[in-house]
Formats: C-alpha cells, structure tokens, sequence
C-alpha cells in the first residue's frame, strides 16, 4: 500500500475505475447544480439590494451598512469555514448522493421559508443572520460531497476540465442573475404604473417588493438539482475499516483529525494553504467594501450617466461574472498547465492584485467594472490549477476529510478580514482600502513564484517521503 493512505485500509487510486458513463453523470449534475447556483444568486443578490435601499438607505447609514454587510458574511463564511471539516467527514462516511439530495432539499424548504418572512414584511438583520447560517450550513455539506464526489465519476484526464467547469458554474450564474434579479425586482413597480394588465399586473401590483419572485426561482432550482440527483448514479468510496453492521469504526473526529494529518505530514502543502489564508485576509474586505465603493466613490460616475445604485451594482455584478465565465472557459477548453501547475495558482493572483489595485483607485464605472471583470477572469484559473493539484495529491476515499480540511485552512481567515472590511468601511476611504490591499496581495504573491520549498508541491514521491518519515 503507498505511502499516501496514512494508514486507512482502502482501494488504492491505482485500483480504482471511474463508470463508463461518468462524464455524462458529471455534466447532467454541473448543469443542474449551475442553475441552482443561478438561482442563488438571485437571492442574494436581491438580499444585497434589500441591505443597501431598504434597512439602510441614508448616506449618515454608511458605518450600519458596513457592520450589516459584514454581519451578514460573517454569519455565512464562519458557518462554512468552521463547519467545513464536520460536513467532510460526512460526505466520507456517508452515501454522497443522498447527502447532496438531502441538502438541496433542505435548502429549496429554506428559500421557501424566506419567501414567508419576506411576504410578510418580518425579515430583519438578525432573521437574515439566521438565515444566512442555514444556507452555509446545507451549502457545506452539499459542496463537500459534490467536491468529493466528481473524481468518483470523471477520468483522471478529464479532471483539469471539470475543474475549469466547476470554476464557471458561479460565474455563469452571475452574468445572468444580476440583470434578472433587477428585473424580477422592479415588475411590482411596473404593474403599480400600469405597465403590466391584467389580473398578473394586479398580483404584481400588491407586493411590496419583488423578492419573493426572485426566492421563489431560486426555491424551484434547489428542487430541479435534488429530482434530478435521484435518477443519477454517483458511487461514493468505499471503506473497508468497518464494523459488521457497515458503519465506520472511527469517530467523526478521527476522521477530521486524519484529513490534518495528511496536510500536516506533507508541509508543502500546509505552506501552500497557508499562504491563500493570508491572501484571502488581504483581499476579504473587497467582499464588503464593493457596494461601498459603488454607492459613494463611484456616484459621481454612474449618476451622471444616468444609472442608479442598482443598476451600477448590476453593471459591475454582471461584467465581473462575465469575466468569470470567460476565465473558465478558457481554462476548461486548454485544460490548465500539464505541470508546473503552481504558476497556474499564483501568477492570476499576481496579475489580479494590479488589476484590484486599478479597481481601487479608479473613479469611473466602465474603468472599475473592467477591472473586476479582469480580476474574475484569472480567478477561475487560479482555482482550476489548486483543485488539479490537490485532487492529484489526495486519494478519493479521503477526499473529503483532506478537502474540507483545506478549506478551513485557506478561508479562515476570511471572517477576520470581512470583519476588518466591515470597520475600514466606516472609518477610511473604501477605494484607497481596495487598493492598498491589491497591491499587498501582488507583492507577496510575486515572492511565493521564488519559494523554493513551494516550488516542489507538485513532487508526489518527495511528498509523501515526508509523510512517511513524519511523526503522528
């Protein structure tokens, strides 16, 4: 048994095949899951509308806008990242399949339950904080068993490409959702001033809002992804350290503390999550601060050409995802670097930091949507690269304990830097605060191409020497 299995007494990589029609399975589960990731962003985008016209519309609002924005991605980043581990140790003792049917019905029961709250006037900050910690808490246990779930079902060689897919499946929905969810938003409006007859414009005209339309979408996309799952074969690994009656000898914690240790014993790896964690602290607050930055250093720009707050956001929103999508294109058609794939991971980041930097000091909206668009491009392929790399360093039947591990590792210091984002919102300029922290992420990014201990992540043999001669 190799090295690489830290002492679990499963099928080898070696060992295993994938169905013959298991990139079928994965594009019938890509499509769906992408419309449901659309419908999400409905949502959301919607709720983000709802923050900044509706709970705290007032300019002398600006320090509560910040704290509210910076709550309410706090409430969803913390949920993920610390429920991360937990939910992955699920996704490897359990059926994956019906973890991810499980979760998305859960989540199409939650969208319904805020079209409730929304209908009768009762969302506020604390409901949406609530809210916000379900979605994360489905959103988690869902994602780490998909994650785990397409190298069960697409070939080794067609793995860069589903990475790049994946990648898009959130881009693609948001160059769609901002311009519909403002459509969706504005049709009670239009029915008011007659613009809709008939007994629709008359329901339409009794709303307060449109959200509940826009929920009621996303509601519809988390069932079309679970029915769908239903019909669809996906193996999950299979592990043959179990008791007599099939369940796993170890604890969950057991489970999470092995997914450690394989990162822990190959320190490459450890060194190079540890440095997305601190990119990632850099670039958190741009999360919070781009509505900010929309609402205040861009207002001059956008008023004179005529748009509104929304339609701004929606600009900005819909060329970013734009750029997203093209990203993931262009990776999913080219497949990534064949190797040396850590240049595929940091020199997006550093080229994205100069384009964040733009972003920041840029007073014009065409100038900054640009540039936000650009900094999404290299996203995906910065993402494609990490996933190919890790997905070749992690046997499949620890894939979720090692991936959900990762994760906590690289995001947790998100919700410091959202919290950060929250107070630099209301305390400093948000252009000047996007910019410096661009061109922080450019600098230490340009440093790590010049790691020699980084450079050799990609050195399985080396690797896992290490793992064998490292101490539990």
């Amino acid at each position: 048994m190799s090295a690489n299995m830290v002492g679990t007494d499963v099928v080898t990589r070696a060992e295993y095949r994938t169905p013959p029609n298991g990139w079928r399975t994965f594009l019938a589960v890509w499509i769906t899951q992408s419309i449901s990731a659309f419908g999400s962003n409905l949502t959301f985008f919607s709720l983000t509308i709802w923050i900044t016209t509706v709970l705290y519309p007032r300019p002398d609002q600006k320090p509560a806008l910040g704290v509210a924005l910076s709550a309410v991605s706090l409430a969803f980043t913390l949920t993920a990242v610390f429920g991360g581990p937990i939910a992955g140790a699920w996704a490897d003792r359990h059926d994956r399949r019906r973890t991810m049917i499980a979760m998305d019905f859960a989540s199409g029961a939650l969208s319904l339950a805020l079209i409730g709250l929304v209908g009768a006037d009762a969302l506020n900050l604390p409901l949406l904080l609530l809210v916000s910690v379900l979605f994360a808490a489905t959103g988690a246990f869902h994602g780490s068993s998909f994650e785990a779930s397409y190298a069960m079902i697409v070939p080794d060689r067609l793995l860069p490409r589903a990475n790049g897919m994946m990648q898009t499946t959130s881009a693609l929905s948001g160059v769609l959702s901002p311009a519909i969810a403002a459509a969706i938003l504005s049709l009670p409006g239009l029915a008011r001033q007659g613009h809709i007859p008939g007994s629709v414009g008359t329901f339409l005209g009794r709303m307060a809002n449109g959200m509940p339309l826009a929920i009621t979408v996303d509601s519809i996309t988390f069932f079309v992804a679970a029915v769908t799952l239903l019909v669809l074969k996906i193996p999950s690994p299979v592990r043959t350290e179990l008791r007599s009656d099939g369940r796993v000898r170890k604890t969950m914690w057991a489970d999470i503390k092995e997914g450690a240790l394989y990162i822990l014993r190959r320190r490459p790896l450890l060194w190079l999550l540890s440095t997305l964690a601190l990119i990632n602290l850099i670039s958190a607050p741009v999360n919070v601060l781009l509505p900010l930055l929309i609402k205040f250093n861009l207002a001059t720009d956008w008023s004179t050409r005529g748009f509104t707050f929304e339609t701004a956001l929606g600009l900005m929103s819909t060329l970013a995802s734009a750029g997203g999508v093209v990203g993931g294109l262009m990776v999913s058609s080219w497949g990534g670097l064949k190797a040396r794939r850590i240049y595929g991971v940091f020199v997006p980041v550093v080229v994205g930091g100069l384009f964040q930097a733009i972003l920041g000091f840029s007073p014009y909206l065409f100038l900054s949507s640009s540039a936000i668009a650009a900094i999404c491009l290299l996203s995906p392929i910065t993402g494609a690269h990490s996933q190919t790399i890790w997905q070749a360093q992690t046997p499949r039947e620890l894939q979720g304990r090692v991936f959900s591990v990762r994760r906590l590792i690289a995001q947790v210091t998100i919700p410091f830097g959202v919290a950060i984002g929250g107070w630099l919102a209301g305390a400093f300029n948000p252009g000047t605060v996007v910019a410096i922290s661009g061109i922080a992420v450019t600098v230490f990014s340009f440093l790590q191409l010049f790691n020699p201990y980084l450079m050799r992540v990609e050195d399985k043999k080396w690797l896992d020497r290490l793992a064998g001669n490292a101490q539990p």
